[in-house]
């Protein structure tokens, strides 16, 4: 199989660059769950100080701040990230 045939490129100099950006992504990628798995948990550490303070596991106030903030840069899709992140980092409530 060459690279062509791999990437769908119509050329090998497309199926080159397609190859290195593939390569980088997949680079980007490991660092994004490298950070997700840090926010879970710093998230943890959180969520037990304030349970350990008779407080709430969930803040619902900081919860809606952190979906405006991700919607505010990506759009809609920033909710649906964001979502999916607080669901990672506490659970579904």
């Amino acid at each position: 199989m060459t690279a062509t045939d791999v990437t769908g490129a119509r050329t090998p100099e497309a199926a080159d660059v397609i190859t290195g950006a593939r390569e980088r992504i997949d680079a980007l990628d490991d660092r994004i769950i490298g950070l997700i798995q840090e926010r879970m948990a710093v998230s943890a550490v959180i969520q037990e100080a304030r349970i350990t303070s008779g407080g709430r596991r969930v803040n619902l106030s900081r919860e809606m701040e952190i979906l405006g903030h991700y919607s505010e840069a990506l759009g809609k899709p920033g909710t649906a990230l964001a979502m999916t992140l607080l669901e990672l980092c506490r659970g579904r409530i």
